[in-house]
Order: C-alpha cells, then sequence, then structure tokens
C-alpha cells in the first residue's frame, strides 16, 4: 500500500515535470521566432523548473529526517511552487507513519479511517484508488498489524519455484517436480 502512495505521489510529480518541459519548449520556439535566445528562470538553488521536478525525484521517497541540506532547499523551493505535490507528500508520510508507529489493530483502523478522510478531501484520483484498495482489502491489511509480518517469504518461494520450473522450460512429472523442490528447498 505504501509503494502504491509512492506511486500516486510521482505520478502527480511527473505531471507537473511534463508541464514544465511543454513550457519551456514554448518559450524556446517563441525566442526562436524573436531571433533571441531563451533562459529559463533559475530558482535560488540554481534549479530551472524542470531541474527542480527532476531532481526532486528521490527526496520524495525519504521521510524528511533523511534529507541533506540540499535536498531541504529544494523541497521548500518544490513545495512553495507546486502545492499539490506537498499535499500528496504529506498524505504519503501520514500513511509511513501509520505502518511505522501504529501498535495495534484498533489504533491502525483509526487512523487509516482517518487517512481515508484526508484522502477524500484532497480529491487527488490517485489517491482514491490507493484508498478504495485500503477500503476493499482493510482486513488483510490490518493482519500486518497483529505481529507486523507480510507474505514477503512466500512471494519470495513462489519466485524460487517459477525460477525453477523456467530453468527446465515446465514440468512434464509433477510427482517427480515436487520430489525434487522439497528435496532442494525443504
Amino acid at each position: 500500500v505504501q509503494k502504491l502512495a509512492l506511486e500516486a505521489l510521482q505520478d502527480i510529480r511527473i505531471k507537473h515535470r511534463w508541464d514544465a518541459i511543454e513550457l519551456e519548449n514554448e518559450q524556446i520556439k517563441l525566442a526562436k521566432a524573436k531571433n533571441s535566445t531563451c533562459s529559463p528562470k533559475e530558482f535560488s538553488n540554481g534549479d530551472t523548473r524542470k531541474q527542480l521536478l527532476a531532481r526532486s525525484r528521490y527526496l520524495l521517497y525519504k521521510a524528511p529526517s533523511n534529507w541533506t541540506e540540499s535536498q531541504y532547499s529544494r523541497s521548500k523551493i518544490l513545495f512553495d511552487q507546486y502545492p499539490d505535490i506537498k499535499i500528496a507528500f504529506d498524505l504519503t508520510q501520514g500513511l509511513r507513519n501509520i505502518f511505522n508507529t501504529a501498535k495495534t489493530i484498533e489504533v491502525a483502523y483509526t487512523k487509516l479511517a482517518h487517512w481515508y478522510k484526508d484522502v477524500e478531501n484532497t480529491g487527488f484520483k490517485a489517491f482514491n484508488t490507493i484508498a478504495n484498495t485500503i477500503t476493499l482489502n482493510y482486513r488483510s491489511i490490518l493482519n500486518y498489524f497483529i505481529n507486523r509480518s507480510t507474505n514477503a517469504s512466500a512471494e519470495s518461494f513462489n519466485a524460487k519455484i517459477k525460477a525453477f520450473r523456467a530453468q527446465f522450460r515446465g514440468v512434464r512429472n509433477v510427482e517427480f517436480f515436487l520430489f525434487r523442490l522439497t528435496t532442494i528447498f525443504a
């Protein structure tokens, strides 16, 4: 779920980046038509609008406590220029905090409900998709808070089985295949 929230945040950043690229291309066309040079506006950290949106990619994945000094200054400029990215970043951090701090299912359920309400208030389509996913799968998501375990080991084992099967280009004798799996992985 956290991964989906990060993807939604990056989706918003990328849309703004495409708009910035389009704006810069239009400015270059106008400058060429006037036989002059086009120099894009730079922010206080030396980034152009296009560079700001490109270089802020990795800072949006991190918690603010893990930002470098340059990432901190870049984030201030980014959030001043694009308040919707700030709102989406806060939603993402809020979801991350739920998974990092909630100790019981009841607390997590309450916090997820508040987060869901915040998502509804923003109107971001990408975050609505995540909120609906949480609504549909909240029981299995809340199971994480029982002993903080995921199905990562099962997924890893499934990947090993698929790789093993692909190595031999399929399975003809299922019993022998299962025997080999148990002798190798058991």
